[in-house]
């Protein structure tokens, strides 16, 4: 992610005026016009669209439209399912040989081989292409060379990457992770064009994949134009004409439009229009469970938050926060208060264990009062929460959670919201380490693993650990379960590491969030993946 997605989170932007629909074409199956565009609500990505460069929501929509990577999760059922792999082998759970099907090419014509997935490896993991997202090749053989913890690297190839084929090469691992083929289902394993590294400004104006879609034009602060690709040689061709994907700063404005008939699919409904939208939308309103927890993260980097005792405090936040009645008033029920640091799509084979929060998660002003008291008390006597002020949701949550720590501390001043402009101002704040109390944290799964939830956010220096929390038993227990060979042990594993989280409350936990979506009645066929984001490819228009 991909999971906040790295904190993938839904940002939004003040509509253009509606671009006229596509039109001819034959009918698609069921019906619809299959040469028709839709218009969808979006928010400008952070970062250039680089598939190893792109860990939040808004940029991982376009990108699981243009590519199509070794595996590819199954739109209902979240499954790992083989995309361009043709086969997957290894006999040790560390050494894998990848075929590539054959028949397959980019949008400009250019072959997808073995050698277009190991070169965009090789450039994703790479320190001096600076990619959000490195951090996934990190286990393969080498990636200390290209990517060190400090200091130059004195490689810029990955040793466990060689082609050995056209259509075939091998990776090797620096220790065993029986469910490596899982995650290559993420965008940051997608494989790029020659084309990407030979013209590389003229990729990124406008980015070539393999995909279902190609992209026509992006204005930023307006919309993209994605349309379909009419030699996409994939099994899931698109069923419209393609996608206008339209900027928004406010959720409100984008529902507005929709109901107004200006715009075709939201697929985050405002928590303002909770209470109305079954009767807006009636059965065109989706409220289905995702792979989605919100949570607040703490700036470890800041002494004020890391001191002996400091987990006493961040306990006590979270035992003053009254998740029930939040998620009952303010989300209608669109959220469940979260009882662990994952999500219950996992199911419970997949390491979602409901309670392992404990009293850590459970409302209880006296306790929470006491904890903080003994912890020395908030830093600074105040806890500001940081969030993004542009979707128009979040300031309700906000305001709700510090009533909530108002109210059992007997402190009207204890706790207060902090909006920060844009969300791309919020994530660069973020990065550059200058938050200076909990702030607004999510997390959409790039993958349906434990291990997921995990280790992208609380490993030590991991790519989406915005926190920079550092635990030496946890990170252990994280190696040792990747190296399980066995499925079972390595869940098993990876929940002791979750325990590790919640007796030093790393991150408090608040809600899983379902996925929602409203659209108009020029849709059908509208559905979200259990990673909250439309199916785009399958919506019929007509």
């Amino acid at each position: 992610m991909r999971g906040a997605r790295h904190a993938r989170w839904a940002a939004g932007a003040a509509a253009a005026a509606l671009v006229a629909t596509g039109c001819g074409g034959g009918g698609g199956s069921g019906g619809g016009d299959s040469g028709a565009v839709l218009s969808a609500s979006w928010g400008d990505p952070q970062n250039p669209l680089e598939p190893a460069n792109t860990n939040e929501v808004q940029g991982g929509k376009v990108l699981d439209m243009v590519f199509r990577g070794l595996k590819r999760y199954n739109p209902q059922t979240g499954a790992a399912e083989d995309m361009l792999a043709e086969k997957i082998d290894t006999t040790d759970s560390q050494n894998f040989t990848i075929t590539v099907k054959d028949g397959w090419t980019f949008s400009n014509g250019e072959k997808v081989t073995a050698k277009s997935f190991v070169d965009a490896w090789n450039y994703g993991a790479s320190l001096k292409n600076n990619q959000k997202n490195a951090y996934f090749f990190g286990y393969i053989d080498g990636y200390d060379k290209v990517h060190p913890d400090s200091g130059k690297q004195t490689a810029d190839t990955l040793s466990g990457l060689k082609v050995t084929g056209d259509r075939t090469f091998t990776v090797k691992l620096s220790q065993k992770f029986s469910t490596f083929p899982d995650t290559l289902g993420y965008v940051a394993f997608a494989p790029l064009p020659q084309a990407f590294f030979s013209d590389h400004a003229g990729w990124l104006s406008k980015p070539v994949g393999n995909g279902p879609y190609t992209i026509q034009s992006y204005t930023k602060g307006s919309q993209m134009e994605l349309r379909t690709w009419a030699d996409y040689p994939g099994e899931d061709k698109a069923d419209n004409g393609g996608v206008t994907l339209k900027v928004y700063t406010d959720n409100n404005t984008a529902y507005t439009d929709l109901l107004a008939g200006n715009l075709d699919l939201v697929d985050d409904v405002p928590a303002a229009q909770l209470k109305n939208v079954k009767n807006d939308l009636g059965d065109r309103y989706l409220n289905t469970p995702a792979g989605i927890i919100q949570t607040l993260a703490f700036p470890f980097y800041d002494p004020q938050w890391n001191k002996p005792d400091s987990d006493k405090v961040r306990k006590g936040l979270s035992m003053a926060i009254n998740r029930k009645q939040i998620t009952d008033t303010i989300f209608q029920k669109t959220r469940t208060p979260a009882t662990d640091w994952t999500s219950p799509v996992l199911g419970k084979d997949g390491g979602f264990q409901d309670g392992l929060c404990g009293d850590g998660c459970d409302y209880n002003p006296t306790e929470a009062k006491k904890l903080i008291k003994e912890g020395g008390g908030l830093p600074g006597g105040q806890v500001k929460i940081s969030y993004n002020a542009d979707t128009g949701s979040h300031q309700q949550w906000v305001d709700a959670v510090c009533n909530s720590i108002n109210n059992a501390l007997g402190n009207t001043k204890a706790c207060v919201g902090n909006p920060i402009g844009t969300f791309a101002d919020f994530r660069n704040q973020i990065t550059e380490r200058k938050m200076s109390g909990p702030f607004r944290a999510g997390w959409q799964m790039d993958y349906p693993l434990i291990q997921n939830f995990l280790q992208p956010l609380y490993y030590t220096n991991a790519s989406s650990n915005d926190g920079k929390w550092s635990n030496k038993q946890f990170d252990q227990l994280v190696n040792q379960a990747n190296a399980e060979s066995d499925t079972g042990k390595a869940v098993q594993t990876f929940q002791k590491a979750e325990e590790v989280v919640r007796d030093n409350m790393a991150a408090i936990p608040l809600w899983y969030q379902n996925g929602s979506a409203g659209y108009s009645q020029r849709l059908s066929n509208v559905k979200l993946n259990p990673f909250s984001v439309p199916v785009y490819n399958e919506i019929k228009v007509g």
